[in-house]
């Protein structure tokens, strides 16, 4: 059986991030895993700018972001293959894969979990109405729009805010085609706030809030959609049925962490976060997996999923240095947040990065840790959004006070 120290499974901007990481870190036996056909992941399809400026206060396009990296990549002559579809994941670390040579197995010490999120599709939300032709992903709409130079219609409506959705609408706009709608279930956008304006305000698409879509229509081909308004527990009231004549649909409606490896690896998953359970070395319940990036939970920024590959190659260097048990804390959310990352922390660390999503707008709120009923730490926080990742850091002066289960708090008083 073939052996690697560490084996990276995606090689997007979470696999590329950490494996250049690794090898400047003195790890010489790696090798990354790529089910496509090349390098760079969901960035080779994203041709917009807005890539880079936290990590590098550069504006790159999503090719030249993922091209950066992976100049850095070939420069340090990290063992790669692409067209390898991993079949499966033991819970000893040993990686079944398939790719043009065969199908084989390799044992691993360390195993990095990066294959991303995949598209919630209409069965997943399950709008009724005919099963035609014209109804879209809004990132498989991207790749054949951007990639292939195919235009998925002319005359579209797109359900759900999210950022891949209000993106597409201004690339299809500036492609010709009429965008005559978004339509999003919650009160407020779940993109942001800079998508809203530069891909909807700027092209004048209307933004349907508190709205879904009821009913497709189409023999064959979409020819229409039903959107009605919702009520607080997001159920369609119909008498306020709106209809529009389109030819396509885009669903923008999340994004899911594609953890079916980790599943196979008997890796414990979060119920809100759809991702593994972490670490505060972002390392999984099975020891010497870890995961990073959006197959962990889903981030807005790509700057954000590169330096969580860049944090989990320095939990690997420590895990090779000492594997012992670690005495860890179960941290836990409550009040507004929707979810807190990592899920238990090593109070002996000299600091802990939390990441946070809030679970409604707030314009003000007050963020507490909290310890044996004790707040250990109240912090003023404004303008929050749940389209956009929060993070705090944990300092050893914090740490130091926590000895039992931690509560993450977020309250509007």
């Amino acid at each position: 059986m073939k052996q690697n120290k560490v084996i990276i499974i995606g090689g997007g901007s979470a696999g590329l991030a950490c494996a250049i990481a690794l090898r400047e870190k003195g790890i010489q036996d790696i090798l990354l895993l790529e089910k496509e056909n090349e390098l760079g992941g969901i960035l080779n399809q994203c041709i917009h700018n807005g890539f880079g400026l936290h990590m590098y206060k550069k504006e790159y396009t999503g090719p030249m972001y993922a091209q950066h990296h992976i100049d850095r990549f070939m420069e340090l002559q990290i063992p790669y293959i692409i067209d390898a579809t991993v079949l499966d994941i033991s819970e000893d670390k040993i990686v079944t894969v398939s790719e043009p040579k065969g199908i084989y197995s390799i044992q691993a010490e360390v195993i990095v979990l990066a294959m991303g999120a995949r598209e919630r599709t209409r069965g997943n939300i399950q709008i009724p109405g005919d099963r035609c032709v014209g109804v879209w992903t809004a990132g498989n709409a991207q790749k054949y729009l951007n990639m292939d130079g195919y235009l998925v219609g002319k005359r579209i409506f797109i359900l759900g805010s999210g950022d891949i959705g209000l993106i597409m609408a201004r690339r299809l706009s500036l492609a010709k085609a009429k965008v005559v709608g978004v339509a999003e279930i919650m009160p407020y956008s779940n993109g942001l706030t800079r998508n809203i304006v530069q891909c909807l305000h700027d092209f004048d698409i209307p933004l349907y809030l508190s709205h879904t879509i009821t009913q497709i229509k189409g023999d064959g081909r979409v020819e229409g959609i039903t959107l009605c308004q919702v009520d607080e527990n997001r159920q369609p009231m119909f008498e306020t049925a709106k209809h529009f004549g389109v030819d396509t649909v885009l669903l923008s409606v999340g994004l899911i962490p594609d953890n079916v490896l980790s599943e196979k690896a008997k890796v414990s998953l979060d119920l809100k976060t759809k991702g593994p359970l972490v670490d505060s070395e972002l390392m999984t319940s099975t020891p010497g997996i870890f995961a990073c990036g959006n197959v962990l939970h889903i981030h807005d920024l790509v700057d954000h999923v590169s330096m969580e590959g860049i944090l989990v190659a320095s939990s690997i260097i420590k895990y090779f240095e000492d594997q012992d048990s670690l005495d860890l804390i179960p941290v836990k959310s409550k009040g507004f947040l929707n979810y807190v990352l990592p899920q238990s922390i090593n109070p002996k660390s000299d600091t802990v990065l939390l990441k946070y999503r809030v679970s409604k707008p707030m314009t003000k709120g007050f963020l507490r840790i909290i310890c044996n009923d004790q707040v250990l730490l109240k912090i003023p926080k404004v303008d929050l959004h749940p389209s956009e990742m929060q993070s705090f850091n944990l300092t050893k002066v914090i740490l130091d006070k926590i000895n039992s289960n931690v509560i993450v708090e977020l309250s509007d008083e």
